[in-house]
């Protein structure tokens, strides 16, 4: 319903003008049964005058006989729609009523206070803006207040308004009120929320939320409805990094190719370019076309549809983002999942992965821990039941185009859906690239000890194993370094053996491309086999760009400190791009390579390394010798 106006009577156009300019707040109402959130809502909608009075006058019949609210109308019925909702005073379902004032216009969901009532809570919440979390004044946050406040926070909502309801209950009471908001902002410190407002009110009789209450006279903050008229909701909006997933493609005629969708971040103009994902391949926009005319610019959540200069390849299933600002691709994703379906989840099964770039056969290869949600405690689990919320792994058949949920709630959410079914049976946010890191190996599974001594091959081959792992940008001059070095060695009567970067891609990394998570991935193989190489006694030696410092790190640790010696090859950049040979930065430069190291992906120059050579300056043979050096003060060459 829209608001009271006079120019409904008088001029109907002027009226619907003046209504579509108005921007839209989508906001829920949430907290633990009985807090009193369907009251609140038609509390707003009855003291703004949004409710028809043939339906007023149907609530004050239905309050003589299902309300709870004593002689007066009980406005909680306006929302509880279902028969089971009234009969028991409950809200189940998710309940949506849109209203509008002077200043702006809203969508609301009533969602369930419920535990076994989570899932529909998430479905309401997901689309939200702002989050109206609302306490018992009697009673405080409880437990339900704190698992609201995470799903919440866990879907991005980060505007959160605390509404402490029934003051008339407390005698109006400060302390009481200042206590709930100490205890609420204690809890709120393990989250990412922004600055909780906290408002006193009383829904069932009406103070506080849309007029001003004499009974809350030491109360100087805003109301309820001009908090949620004035509140900035689009603060957090991102308008620098453009992402348009395309839903369709157009071609009405000959003359006609355009590509359509809804725009999830950033702000595009006609003769921007844009780079389509995941081919790559560029082009700059001709015109932005809507059922209304063209634009001059366009801006999330507007629905467009682009024609481009160029006849370039764009599907139904792409991206369009804007150029140097590519998502993330990987075919390992790691997420925050909400299991929605009574069916447990047990970890390998396969289900249908519906994302903003479209659909993919995917299956939850691990899970990392289930999080408890009345007190955030993490907890090693095999298999989610019903409105479990955990953190895990999952792999999708197809390479997919994404940013973290906490940057992009369009780009970075996904559902699971049954096969056979076709029931949504999870709801993901993506937290990052997947990673085999940390994932613990198959049940069943031990490790075999060798009958040999680490002291007897040490004897054997008189030295200590160790992993010796040059990185630094292509063309640094790794490869040269390591070759010369296992030389080095081996005419020392030392046994080692070379793992390069590019042989191993040529084997066991075959499947993986060039994103960071594959480069992980790439890096993590060639450690876990560097590390079965050292305890043989034998010294590996790795040559790879390795641009994450974070990685790197991981390397160390998975191989042991005592036995790793990493090696930066800092080659500035210029003399790595005279070195190259392969054409590979000119490539990067022309777009055709992309995530490449120094020249759109950064390299890590974390000095966490233990030697650091410039062999733009040092030769071949002063640099094995810097390394061999180093190996000799850590007494793991001995003759």
């Amino acid at each position: 319903m829209s608001h009271q106006s006079d120019l409904i009577a008088t001029d109907i156009d002027a009226y619907l003008a003046e209504h579509e300019r108005k921007d839209l707040l989508r906001f829920l109402t949430c907290g633990s049964v009985d807090d009193g959130k369907s009251t609140l809502i038609g509390r707003l909608l009855h003291d703004s005058k949004m409710i028809y009075e043939d339906t007023l006058a149907s609530l004050e019949a239905d309050s003589t006989t299902q309300g709870s609210a004593g002689d007066q109308v009980d406005l909680a019925l306006l929302t509880d729609g279902l028969k089971a909702e009234r009969e028991q005073g409950i809200t189940i379902d998710v309940a949506y009523r849109y209203f509008s004032t002077a200043k702006r216009k809203f969508i609301i969901a009533d969602t369930p206070g419920h535990e076994q009532y989570t899932r529909n809570m998430v479905t309401g919440a997901s689309t939200c803006q702002l989050a109206i979390i609302l306490v018992d004044a009697r009673h405080g946050v409880i437990t339900q207040t704190k698992r609201h406040s995470f799903i919440a926070n866990l879907l991005g909502i980060r505007n959160v308004a605390v509404a402490i309801n029934k003051m008339d209950l407390v005698e109006w009471s400060q302390k009481r009120f200042e206590e709930i908001r100490e205890e609420y902002l204690e809890f709120a410190k393990r989250l990412d929320l922004t600055d909780p407002v906290f408002l006193p009110m009383s829904a069932l009789l009406g103070d506080n939320v849309v007029d001003t209450s004499k009974n809350l006279a030491w109360y100087d903050g805003p109301t309820m409805m001009e908090h949620l008229e004035t509140v900035d909701v689009e603060a957090g909006i991102d308008i620098d990094v453009f992402r348009l997933p395309v839903q369709m493609v157009t071609r009405p005629d000959l003359d006609f190719r355009g590509f359509a969708g809804t725009i999830a971040s950033g702000v595009v103009r006609p003769g921007d370019r844009v780079v389509s994902l995941p081919s790559g391949v560029s082009s700059s926009v001709a015109r932005i076309v809507t059922m209304d005319g063209d634009l001059d610019i366009a801006g999330p959540g507007r629905a467009v549809t682009l024609t481009l200069r160029d006849e370039i390849d764009v599907s139904r299933g792409d991206v369009l983002v804007g150029p140097g600002s590519e998502p993330l691709r990987a075919h390992d994703i790691d997420a925050m999942l909400v299991w929605m379906t009574d069916e447990s989840l047990k970890p390998g099964r396969q289900y249908l992965l519906q994302n903003a770039t479209g659909l993919s056969n995917a299956t939850v290869t691990m899970i990392h821990h289930r999080v408890d949600v009345n007190t955030l405690e993490q907890h090693l689990s095999s298999q989610l039941d019903l409105n479990d919320i955990a953190s895990v792994q999952v792999r999708s058949d197809r390479e997919l185009l994404f940013d973290t949920y906490a940057h992009n709630r369009v780009t970075g959410a996904f559902i699971l859906v049954d096969r056979l079914s076709n029931a949504t049976v999870a709801a993901g946010m993506i937290t990052g690239v997947g990673s085999s890191w940390d994932r613990a190996p198959e049940d069943g599974l031990q490790a075999q000890a060798s009958e040999i001594a680490a002291a007897e091959r040490a004897v054997r081959f008189g030295q200590k194993p160790c992993t010796v792992l040059l990185t630094g940008l292509t063309a640094a001059g790794k490869s040269t370094i390591a070759t010369a070095l296992e030389r080095e060695l081996f005419d020392r009567g030392k046994v080692a053996v070379r793992l390069d970067g590019e042989n191993i891609r040529m084997g066991i990394s075959r499947d993986l491309g060039f994103t960071a998570g594959d480069r992980s991935e790439n890096l993590r193989r060639a450690a876990e086999i560097a590390r079965l190489l050292n305890n043989q006694g034998v010294i590996a030696i790795g040559a790879f760009v390795a641009p994450d410092a974070e990685v790197r790190g991981r390397v160390r640790d998975l191989v042991g400190d005592d036995r790793y010696l990493e090696v930066f090859v800092d080659t500035p950049i210029e003399t790595c791009r005279r070195r190259d040979t392969s054409g590979l930065y000119d490539r990067a430069d022309a777009g055709e390579v992309l995530d490449f190291p120094g020249v759109d992906y950064t390299y890590d120059r974390d000095e966490t390394y233990d030697l650091r050579l410039d062999a733009s300056h040092t030769t071949v043979e002063d640099s094995v010798a810097a390394i061999i050096d180093a190996l000799a003060s850590r007494g793991m060459l001995r003759g």
